[in-house]
């Protein structure tokens, strides 16, 4: 959270602020959301389920208000110790949060699991809203039945229909959020999209690269640290080493590839992402080691963020 509130003498009377909590089972579009609420992607984002580990905090900065949002691991049945504590930090940032914003994937209709995530949300005078995503990818017409059905799980409470992939409706989804909030400061600067040190986002891109380029075959077993993070603004470049840990040795060469080409072919597309990020050159570096079974070691997970 944010350690001191920044009271303006600009803040129109009013000003509203708060945490937002985004929860949801996974492959709703989380992330996705979050990335197109902030105009700029801080958050890794794949087809595949469980791409979000830890919380991570995007600022959106509007006029009349300033959200926080806390995205969040997708709320699903655990199966060793990174998958609970994956759970553990979704569910434990409703009780952070001033909202609870709950995903649903339009094209899915309302399923089992997304009743398990229902259940989980905080009863009470808790301001809970519900944003059925992806909507691009159903008729408006079969829309319909999902939207009654959670307006009967969740009757009062305000269903806005959006597209994180077009933003269709994203600014309805705003307003929406905005009206629930209380009056409050700006607890962050104004040109402040995340908390997260550059080291972290840097990380979680050349995970999300790993994850599409090795597809089923080393699908959560990955883990990246930043070694080395040197800015040289005499050359206008910023020199960057990481690793990327797998939990097998038969994942290394999965992930190196043949004569090191899927390797060479992740370092490529994350420096993209990179160099968009920073605003500058970068050279990246990255390296391929074993931590055997790291997802069900505490110590592991620790050095991890997790």
């Amino acid at each position: 959270m944010a350690e001191a509130p920044l009271f303006g003498s600009d803040l129109p009377p009013g000003h509203r602020s708060g945490f937002i909590s985004i929860v949801g089972r996974p492959n709703v579009g989380k992330s996705t959301l979050l990335n197109r609420v902030l105009g700029r992607k801080i958050a890794a984002v794949t087809p595949k389920p469980q791409t979000t580990r830890r919380r991570l905090l995007g600022i959106k900065t509007r006029d009349t208000a300033q959200l926080l949002f806390l995205d969040t691991p997708g709320i699903h049945a655990t199966r060793d110790l990174l998958t609970e504590r994956m759970v553990e930090r979704a569910v434990a940032s409703l009780s952070e949060a001033d909202v609870a914003l709950w995903v649903l994937a339009a094209s899915d209709g309302l399923t089992a699991a997304d009743r398990d995530v229902a259940a989980r949300l905080p009863s009470g005078r808790k301001p809970i809203i519900v944003a059925l995503n992806k909507i691009d990818a159903v008729a408006k017409a079969a829309l319909l039945p999902t939207l009654a059905a959670v307006a009967a799980l969740m009757p009062d409470r305000p269903v806005v229909p959006v597209s994180a992939q077009t933003g269709e409706n994203v600014e309805e989804l705003l307003r929406t959020i905005e009206a629930t909030l209380s009056e409050g400061p700006r607890y962050y600067p104004a040109d402040e999209l995340t908390d997260e040190p550059e080291r972290a986002i840097v990380a979680e891109i050349v995970r999300e690269k790993v994850m599409m380029a090795t597809r089923e075959e080393v699908p959560y077993a990955i883990a990246v640290s930043v070694d080395a993070f040197e800015e040289k603004p005499e050359k206008h470049v910023v020199v960057i080493t990481a690793t990327i840990h797998v939990a097998r040795d038969s994942q290394k060469p999965i992930v190196i590839g043949e004569r090191g080409a899927r390797l060479k072919t992740i370092g490529q597309s994350a420096r993209r992402d990179i160099e968009a990020l920073l605003g500058t050159r970068v050279f990246l570096e990255l390296f391929v080691r074993v931590q055997e079974n790291w997802t069900s070691q505490p110590a592991r997970l620790r050095d991890f963020g997790l």
